[in-house]
Order: structure tokens, then C-alpha cells, then sequence
């Protein structure tokens, strides 16, 4: 059995494992930038409203954002067994193509630590894309515009 670091053996049947937070390594702390990126597809012409900043429910990209900052100082909250670590900096890009029907987000999370973002930048842009299409979601499922 490959070896991972969150399983302890926790009796004599080596099959019995638990769950336990690994011990951050014991090395210098660095600087690390993790940055990612995805892009949300829409069916209905109500990315114009996205863009222009028409929608119904107001500004749509300023509260993805917001959200999406929020959700990478939260994910050690929505992670099991993620450390909850210093965050440097956090930037979040949306690009709206209204031809292409779809919203591009860009997040880029900084730390100086012991560990790398990348579960920080994961959940930052997912979080912004869903707050997204749950701002949306009316328009995409109801209607064509």
C-alpha cells in the first residue's frame, strides 16, 4: 500500500488507519505563488448583463469576487485535514466573453510559509464561479434573455 501521510496505523491490523493533520515540514519558509485558473460556460445571452453590469441582482463579478477572496481564507473551514495558513496576497481576474457565452476567472494566492496555496487557489476560483452561476442561475435555467 502506497504511503500517505494523513493515515496513521492505529492498531495491529495493518489494514486499521485513522485520520491525523501532518506535521508542516521542518524546512525554511519561502515564498510561493500558486496561480489557476477555469471558466464557467453559459447558455443564455445573460453574460451581457454580467458584463455591462445590468443583472438583475446587481454587480455579479464584484460579489464573485468578494466571495472568492473570502473562500481562500476559509479553506482549511471547507477542507478536511487542510492547514490553515497565512495567506500573502490574493488576486482574482474575471474576463467575460460575451461571443463565447463564458466567464474566465483567474485567482492567484501568495504565501511566505512552509507549505504551498494550491488547495487556497483551487477553492478561491471555484467559490467566484459559483457564486456566479448562483447569482445567475434564474437566467440560465428559466429563460433565454
Amino acid at each position: 500500500m502506497e504511503h500517505f501521510g494523513h493515515l496513521k496505523n492505529g492498531s495491529t491490523n495493518k489494514n486499521d488507519f485513522f485520520l491525523i493533520l501532518i506535521k508542516v515540514k521542518q524546512t525554511p519558509s519561502q515564498h510561493t505563488d500558486s496561480p489557476i485558473s477555469d471558466f464557467l460556460n453559459f447558455i443564455s445571452d445573460s453574460i451581457k448583463k454580467i458584463k455591462d453590469g445590468s443583472h438583475k441582482k446587481g454587480d455579479v463579478l464584484g460579489v464573485a469576487r468578494i466571495a472568492a477572496i473570502t473562500a481562500s481564507k476559509k479553506t482549511s473551514d471547507l477542507i478536511p485535514l487542510c492547514h490553515n495558513i497565512n495567506l500573502a496576497s490574493v488576486s482574482v481576474i474575471f474576463k467575460v466573453n460575451a461571443s463565447k457565452k463564458y466567464v474566465y476567472c483567474e485567482a492567484n494566492v501568495s504565501t511566505s510559509g512552509k507549505t504551498g496555496v494550491e488547495m487556497e487557489a483551487l477553492t478561491t476560483v471555484q467559490v467566484g464561479l459559483l457564486t456566479i452561476y448562483d447569482m445567475c442561475k434564474s437566467c440560465l435555467l428559466y429563460t433565454s434573455d
